[in-house]
């Protein structure tokens, strides 16, 4: 059964043309109609996918830990922005800010809270998950309207549904690749004519064999270049967090999840959450462009367990029952163990910020 936005596209298609994988990302996500993010609520068990701060609080008071730290190392600066892009149901502000009130009173009493939200489904949601801190929260459409000043920053999942462009190996090169419809009418994969600058491919492009994928998405660095150029003119750092790799690669990571299950990109539209990796040396090159200091990529792993998160999960489990302990500790793994199913090694962590500092957990530069 086609969805109501697979037919909108295919008779775009069939008026003018084959779609770029680009268009086709926009579309699925942000339709006005029936893009998936303006009709469903993606988060949490009933919806297509968990995010780590859904998987146990312990991630976002991590986050806060490290907030905290860069905070200090900053020379505890008055007038901050605590700040958070793609805030999801608001689990992830909530729990950095339970822990920066305890820890940094005075970061917490002093700055300002803001979360860039479009939509007014989600807003109303954050506003209930951070309960008493929400009336010191302002939302914003876009990090552009952020207010001046020095800004501690979090973006988990943010870059990951920020739309690629991907490039197909042919017999005449790297050609764009394209979404139109094949001899029944269904969406299908074809490459167009648009070819790509050499100089943006990985020096082996020339053997690798025909039929690779190059992906590259100047939409997520232009996206980082902004917060870039924010913090780099007031001070600041922050915090990237997605699924990725860490060097420029061949590769097609173009994904579909539907209901907690991998589903074919061009088979539900509009029904199922439409993402890729992330590449974060293009990410922290984009930064460094726009003159921030890149403090470090780690694997999520190693980001959680150097900030303690076994420490504060056996604090958490103390004087509870054996079943909510093993609870915790699965949780922890989840979030911080390597193999199928968890996060540690998938997912990445990028620092970013204003000054040349040596930022805990990261390697200390030599």
């Amino acid at each position: 059964m086609p969805t109501p936005l697979s037919r909108k596209i295919k008779a775009l298609i069939r008026t003018n043309g084959p779609i770029s994988v680009t268009d086709y990302f926009a579309l699925c996500l942000a339709d006005p109609e029936y893009g998936y993010y303006r009709t469903r609520d993606p988060f949490g068990t009933a919806g297509d996918f968990i995010t780590a701060p859904e998987v146990s609080q312990l991630f976002g008071e991590m986050l806060g830990v490290f907030l905290v730290h860069a905070w200090q190392r900053h020379g505890a600066p008055a007038d901050v922005r605590i700040a958070e892009i793609g805030p999801g149901r608001g689990t992830m502000m909530a729990d950095m800010l339970r822990v920066v009130s305890r820890i940094a009173p005075e970061l917490y009493e002093s700055a300002t809270i803001h979360l860039i939200e479009t939509s007014p489904k989600l807003r109303g949601v954050q506003r209930e998950t951070l309960g008493t801190h929400a009336a010191r929260v302002a939302w914003h459409d876009s990090f552009e309207e952020l207010p001046e000043g020095f800004v501690l920053l979090a973006a988990n999942e943010l870059f990951d549904a920020i739309p690629i462009r991907q490039f197909i190996k042919t017999a005449a090169g790297f050609r764009e690749r394209l979404v139109g419809l094949d001899a029944e009418d269904e969406l299908t994969f074809a490459a167009g004519v648009a070819g790509i600058d050499p100089a943006l491919l990985p020096e082996n492009h020339k053997t690798v064999p025909n039929g690779t994928i190059f992906e590259i998405a100047p939409a997520r660095e232009a996206v980082m270049a902004t917060i870039g150029e924010r913090i780099a003119r007031f001070g600041g750092t922050a915090l990237i967090i997605d699924y990725g790799h860490f060097v420029t690669g061949f590769g097609d990571t173009l994904q579909a999840v539907l209901k907690h299950d991998f589903d074919p990109p061009l088979a539900h539209p509009g029904e199922a959450d439409l993402t890729s990796h992330v590449d974060f040396e293009r990410l922290a090159g984009a930064a460094a462009s726009v003159g921030l200091h890149v403090h470090g990529m780690l694997h999520q792993g190693d980001f959680l367990v150097g900030l303690g998160i076994g420490e504060r999960a056996s604090a958490l489990g103390r004087n509870r029952d054996e079943e909510t302990q093993q609870s915790i500790l699965a949780d922890v793994d989840r979030l911080a163990g390597s193999g199928v199913g968890k996060m540690g090694d998938l997912f990445k962590v990028l620092a970013v910020g204003s000054a040349p500092l040596s930022l805990f957990p990261f390697r200390q530069p030599d």
